[in-house]
This record gives C-alpha cells, structure tokens and sequence, in this order.
C-alpha cells in the first residue's frame, strides 16, 4: 500500500492506496498517528483509492475518530467506492463519520 499526504490550507489529506486490510492497516495508522502527532486539526481521509478495507482498517478509523473528537478536530471521509461504503455500511459506521464523495468537498468541509 502507497500512503499520500499532502496539507491543503489547514487541512491535512491521507490518501492511502491500495487495500486496507490486516496487512496493511498499521501502515495506515501509523500515517494517521503521524498527522495527528504533527498537529493535525483537520483530516480527510480519500479513499479514492482503496478497492477494499477490512474490519481492522475500520478499527483504525474509529481510533482516530474518536482521538479526533477528544482533541475537537474535524475527520472527513471520502472517495469510498462501493464495496468500501458496503463494508462501513454493513459494520453500521456511516452514521459515525462525515462522508463526503469528493476531495474537494470533504476538504471544503473539514476547513468549515
């Protein structure tokens, strides 16, 4: 898996590629710990390019969710193809993130 980041304004951007899976995922958490180590206030995570995440990649999420909100910033989810919507859709954690379709919009929603 390829992990980008890139800062736009205030708001930081990971954009892993590739599955998010037990293999995987603690590449991805540990770019995430980086941002939010860094001072991250404003995260999207773009999943334009993940054609598939496991129940571990979603673990993932829900701890820098929930450091996120102790630490009142903002996450933003996006890109999520189908077969990654259906997987947080079918684990009931769409309410629990804001998801928007498009890089542009979720960055436009975490600088908000």
């Amino acid at each position: 898996m390829e992990i980008e980041q890139v800062a736009r304004g205030e708001v930081i951007v990971v954009a892993p590629s590739g599955r998010v899976d037990t293999t995987t995922s603690e590449a991805l958490e540990r770019a995430l710990a980086l941002a939010l180590d860094g001072g991250a206030r404003r995260l999207v995570v773009d999943f334009a390019g993940v054609p598939y995440i496991s129940s571990v990649g979603l673990r993932v999420l829900l701890v820098v969710a929930k450091r996120m909100r102790a630490g009142k910033g903002t996450l933003v989810l996006c890109g999520l193809g189908d077969a990654v919507r259906q997987v947080f859709d079918l684990a009931g954690f769409l309410p629990l993130f804001t998801v928007e379709p498009t890089r542009e919009l979720a960055i436009a929603r975490a600088a908000a």
